[in-house]
């Protein structure tokens, strides 16, 4: 269904003071029309936007957060239901997320958290109607005014791309409960929104609902395009000859073009014996009139980190067959030059193919940069900020992969992506979490590719190699003299992992960045993770068959940070006293036996008594604790014991007084040892 929209007055001329020095009389109109053709232009990025335009982001983020001088602060991790202010509209309390001054445009929301329970509405040039109220999770994430691509939930978390200009004037307001207030959990909401403000006298076609309806068909239209974006591409396009090489270690492949033009289409292939580390161990770069603008390995650069992984983006893909692409234009004066080199240890096969066309220099034309960097190992404690970039010049922002090496099945993204601009002594994006600056929530390990962000590869419990990437188009970041992208490493564990960062942007002649060619990193991809510590003689409780169950749920929990033996509990929930849940327990040898165990202690667990073949074993267990902690293993008492399958049950008896009510009790393993 497409939800109502509400009116709101006819569009304004802005006339509001700007940072920019760029006249914008003289420029276009922005309208909701010219920013989705903005959006599939693929030439527009790569010239300064005119109308000139700053991009920055109202978000959730923990407002402890001040000064790297306070470093608790400023790793401060309650990045949900932070708002500007609240007021007080028809005696109901709705809390503002975004008052911005225009002329501008909203280009990106993301939310995440428990399913949202309130609505968000949308004031534009300073009318006291909302222009938009809808329920969130139909405006982000659902159809309520489009469907996907451009609103999605990729991997739990809510997006939505679809531009909306102002005139004058925007504020953003959510009515849902605070969870400040209530004390509880479920309304807690995460949001990031990524906002434009254009130069003093842009002239804007403010958004409303008949500007929507009479450019419905070019959304729909925009919503196809972007699903297949290799059918995009100029006319005048066209394709050098293919170049198929073995290189050996050391060696190098080139392909250069002259006169002036740009690069419309790359595309690599590579073959090797052993493809992970032949994809870090292959390096591309290009210069430019002379000068070298692009350094990165062939995986990290398509956006796959580590390995082939398919997946569909607007600006990249990489195919089923291993074929890896990119559609930036890449604009040069006089020359260019493509090359590819081994730095590995193995002989690798390599196909090149690229598409050009011609193009007019002038001076609005940038030229393209991506540049590498990775650190291992990192220690996760004490919590850091990992520089992605820092770039002196002019320029804008394209986008970004990260591809993590996470040693643990434990969350590695809590951390806040922090963008300063033109040398901000404060980040102008501060975000609430490294996963919903890529678009997703909650670490979901879900594979998800969308036109402008995409999770590639994801390991089991997010252990092992990780790529998230994110690239930009409407949310790009103009910048005049400088550009920082930080991100911070918050993990939930104690231990060490890998961050390589790819970034892309592009800039005027003479912008320079602190990262140099790194050949000796590009060998260095990580290891296998360890293997799950397993407790000797253990009967995993998640292995054990379930024989009977009378209230309650029951699953396999799989976390490493608890230490549990094999990184796994067997996890009952929500069961109520009196309820029991009967295992089967194997027993190899008749005999007398001290029956052991690990459990799992927590603010929400129960009170639990144990016997087996019906007799009761030992006092009932209090599983309170005050935060996440095993018992260690403790013994539970004596039995003597056939050999064959015997009956261990778990009864719920209560709970203390100071638990949460939800009776949940979590075994590790069983062990039996033999008395002397």
């Amino acid at each position: 269904m497409r939800g109502s929209h509400i009116f709101a007055p006819a569009c304004f001329i802005a006339l509001i003071a700007s940072t920019s020095g760029i006249a914008a009389a003289s420029s276009p109109t922005v309208s909701f029309a010219s920013l989705l053709d903005e959006m599939i232009d693929r030439d527009a990025l790569a010239r300064l936007p005119r109308p000139a335009y700053t991009c920055r982001q109202a978000s959730s983020y923990e407002r402890l957060s001040v000064s790297p001088d306070d470093p608790a602060g400023w790793m401060a991790n309650h990045d949900w239901s932070h708002f500007i202010r609240s007021e007080q509209i028809d005696g109901q309390t709705h809390w503002v997320m975004l008052d911005a001054e225009g002329p501008g445009c909203i280009v990106r929301i993301w939310s995440g958290g428990p399913k949202p329970k309130g609505k968000m509405r949308f004031y534009l040039d300073g009318s006291e109607k909302p222009v938009i109220e809808m329920q969130t999770d139909e405006l982000l994430g659902g159809d309520g005014l489009v469907g996907p691509p451009l609103s999605a939930v990729r991997a739990r978390g809510l997006n939505l791309y679809l531009p909306i200009p102002y005139a004058k004037h925007c504020k953003i307001t959510y009515d849902g409960p605070n969870v400040w207030q209530t004390k509880n959990n479920a309304d807690r909401i995460w949001y990031n929104i990524n906002y434009r403000t254009y130069a003093p006298g842009t002239r804007i076609e403010s958004y409303g609902p008949a500007v929507f309806e009479a450019a419905r068909q070019k959304v729909d239209k925009l919503q196809k395009t972007l699903l297949k974006p290799a059918a995009v591409l100029a006319k005048d396009t066209k394709q050098l000859p293919t170049v198929e090489e073995t290189l050996g270690p050391g060696e190098t492949m080139r392909q250069s073009l002259d006169g002036a033009g740009a690069i419309r289409r790359l595309s690599v292939q590579v073959a090797a014996e052993d493809l992970a580390a032949a994809t870090r161990s292959v390096v591309l770069s290009i210069s430019f009139d002379g000068r070298q603008t692009v350094w990165c390995p062939v995986g990290d650069f398509f956006g796959s980190g580590v390995g082939v992984h398919p997946y569909e983006g607007w600006w990249r893909t990489v195919a089923d067959d291993g074929t890896m692409t990119c559609r930036w234009v890449m604009p040069y004066r006089e020359s260019c030059t493509i090359a590819l080199e081994n730095l590995g240890k193995e002989d690798v096969e390599l196909t090149l193919c690229v598409g050009h066309s011609p193009r007019t220099w002038d001076d609005r034309s940038m030229y393209f940069h991506a540049a590498w960097r990775q650190q291992y190992p990192i220690p996760t404690i004490p919590r850091t900020d990992f520089n992605y970039v820092e770039i002196k010049g002019q320029g804008v922002l394209a986008g970004d992969t990260l591809a993590v090496f996470n040693p643990v099945r434990n969350w590695w993204g809590e951390g806040d992506e922090k963008i300063y601009v033109d040398g901000e002594r404060f980040p102008s994006h501060f975000g609430t979490g490294l996963e919903d600056y890529y678009g997703y929530a909650w670490g979901n390990p879900t594979i998800f590719s969308a036109p402008f962000h995409a999770q590639p590869t994801a390991g089991r419990g997010q252990q092992g190699h990780v790529t998230n990437t994110r690239t930009r188009g409407l949310d790009a970041i103009p910048f005049d003299k400088s550009l920082k992208l930080d991100i911070e490493v918050w993990h939930w564990a104690r231990t060490d992992v890998g961050y390589a960062a790819a970034t892309y942007w592009y800039a005027r002649p003479g912008a320079t960045c602190n990262l140099r060619p790194a050949p000796d990193q590009a060998r260095v991809f990580g290891t296998a993770p360890p293997k799950p510590q397993r407790i000797k003689g253990a009967l995993e409780g998640e292995a054990l068959n379930i024989l009977e169950k009378t209230g309650g749920v029951t699953e396999t929990q799989d976390i490493a940070r608890y230490r549990w033996s094999g990184d796994k509990q067997l996890w009952w929930r929500d069961a109520k006293p009196g309820d029991k849940l009967v295992l089967t327990m194997p027993v190899e040898k008749a005999g007398k036996y001290v029956l052991k165990a690990n459990l799992t202690k927590a603010v929400d667990y129960g009170i639990v008594r144990f016997s087996v073949d019906g007799k009761p074993l030992g006092e009932p267990m209090d599983l309170f604790n005050n935060g996440v902690v095993t018992t260690g293993e403790i013994a539970l008492g004596n039995v003597e014991l056939t050999a064959g399958e015997h009956r261990l049950a778990l009864e719920i008896t209560g709970s203390n007084p100071k638990a949460e009510p939800r009776h949940m009790v979590g075994l590790d393993y069983v062990r039996l040892e033999p008395v002397r």
